[in-house]
């Protein structure tokens, strides 16, 4: 397995000016992590950090270009924020990087072809993996009526997609997390619905406790159809402890934590990868409240620990 990052365990560094994305890149080619995933959909006012519309910003796309022949860094996936489903009534998303999705069919049309121009991005900069979200938003209440509703859609869709990619040699995931399409036996049940081969999931080690899963039962259940796994941590409170956490679905406190430092029962998570066969790219996704550049060393050190590799 090669152990990486993802760019946004470095986004508190990106969106306050104090890196550029091409610094990143650099950063962690001088560490001994072995690719960077991008994570795009974030808007920036500055041009080296705007990965809102990376496809039409030909002068960061060039200095990504430039950074990864210089530095020999692998690009793992770009990941990137998408919606083919949105619940009748509810309000259009509008916001930098996630187009516009009204449920319309100009809308969805719209958003598909967004997606493959991310797609023509990562044949590009030869990247070989693309990972994409299917709808956005946490719908209170038992939201099963809607899941059967949203299902045929974003199936549909996501199978458009991933034809797409086929031809470009890029393979194609939807990741457990958004709360609606987070739970592993919907992302099992989008996977198969899908049914193609370039079709699988961005398996998050950590994202299954927003939806209250066990992540080592998780982890189980879907590792067999991931394209790339990401290993995250959380501290987990019952009861609130301040500032600083957010809620999972069922009521529990989470903060992102380094890896290998928090509550998620790490050691039993990298079993299960390791005994399951899986061989790809591990991407720390690191979401603590550290110094970014801390959180990262010491997530790296300890995914290699967890992984026997060091």
């Amino acid at each position: 397995m090669r152990v990486g990052f993802s760019s946004y365990s470095f986004h508190s560094l990106t969106s306050s000016g104090q890196m550029t994305i091409p610094e990143v890149i650099d950063w962690v080619a001088d560490s001994d992590a072995e690719h960077l995933e991008l994570a795009v959909g974030f808007a920036n006012d500055d041009p080296m950090s705007d990965l809102s519309d990376l496809p039409n910003n030909r002068r960061l796309v060039d200095a990504i270009k430039a950074r990864v022949a210089a530095t020999g860094i692998t690009l793992s996936q770009m990941a990137m924020p998408a919606s083919f489903w949105t619940p009748e009534g509810a309000s259009a998303v509008s916001a930098p990087g996630q187009g516009e999705q009204t449920g319309t069919a100009e809308a969805l049309e719209a958003e598909v072809a967004r997606v493959k121009a991310h797609l023509d991005l990562c044949e590009e900069l030869g990247i070989t993996l693309l990972r994409h979200d299917v709808s956005h938003g946490n719908h209170p209440g038992d939201d099963s009526i809607l899941f059967e509703q949203a299902l045929p859609v974003i199936a549909e869709q996501s199978k458009t997609i991933a034809q797409y990619a086929a031809g470009k040699g890029v393979r194609t995931s939807i990741e457990n997390h958004g709360f609606f399409v987070q739970a592993s036996e919907r992302v099992r049940r989008v996977i198969h619905a899908v049914d193609e081969q370039n079709f699988g999931t961005t398996l998050d080690v950590g994202n299954f406790l927003c939806v209250d899963e066990d992540p080592v039962v998780a982890v189980g259940n879907n590792i067999a159809y991931a394209t790339i796994v990401h290993f995250k941590d959380f501290y987990i409170r019952k009861q609130d402890p301040g500032s600083g956490f957010f809620r999972s679905r069922g009521g529990k406190y989470l903060r992102g934590a380094v890896v290998g430092q928090g509550d998620i029962d790490m050691v039993s998570v990298a079993e299960v990868v390791k005994t399951s066969g899986y061989d790809g790219f591990v991407t720390i996704e690191f979401e603590g409240s550290e110094p970014a550049l801390t959180g990262c060393t010491w997530g790296l050190e300890n995914t290699r620990r967890l992984l026997g590799q060091a």
